[in-house]
Formats: C-alpha cells, structure tokens, sequence
C-alpha cells in the first residue's frame, strides 16, 4: 500500500511494503501521478495534467523512476479498484 500526502513543496509518497519514501517536488508530477488514475496511459497523463511535448520525455524519466521503486505499477486489468483508495497510489494500480 502506498500513502500520498500533500505537502506545501508536493507531496511525500510512502511504501509500507518497502518501507520507501518518495519525494515529489514538482506540483506537475504531482498531478501526472494523480491523473494516472483516470487516464488510460502515462502520455495521456501527462498531457493532461499540461506537460508539453517537449518535456515528454522527462516525465517518461520520473514516471519511470516511481516505477522502478514500486511508488507505481501496471494497473491490474482483473482487479476491481477500491473507492477508499487512490488507485495511481495501489501498488496494483498505476502508470503504463
């Protein structure tokens, strides 16, 4: 399980399996990582939350980094997703 809290810089992102901290200090990896809830890949994403082409590939960079440290996954077409949850923030659930 994952835990997003909002800070005045971002927000702070805890891994109670791994026991890991993430720190997000831009506000728009903030909202791409919000917006990978409701958005069908980590481009649309992106896009939405207004970062523009040519930054793509530094968010790819971030999104990817979050990844690496399990902060966010692959959605699990299978699994229902939990109302009480932020299910960019599931480890079950996330960026593609």
């Amino acid at each position: 399980m994952i835990q997003q809290r909002t800070e005045r810089f971002g927000a702070l992102l805890y891994h109670f399996g791994t026991r890991r901290l993430s720190f997000l200090k831009n506000p728009t990896l903030l909202n791409v990582v919000n917006a990978l809830a409701t958005e069908p890949t980590a481009r649309a994403a992106c896009l939405s939350s207004g970062v523009p082409e040519a930054e793509l590939a530094t968010y790819r960079t971030a999104l990817a980094t979050l990844a690496a440290s399990s902060m966010i996954q692959q959605p699990n077409p299978t699994e229902q997703p939990n109302p009480t949850e932020q299910p960019s923030m599931n480890p079950q659930r996330g960026a593609s």
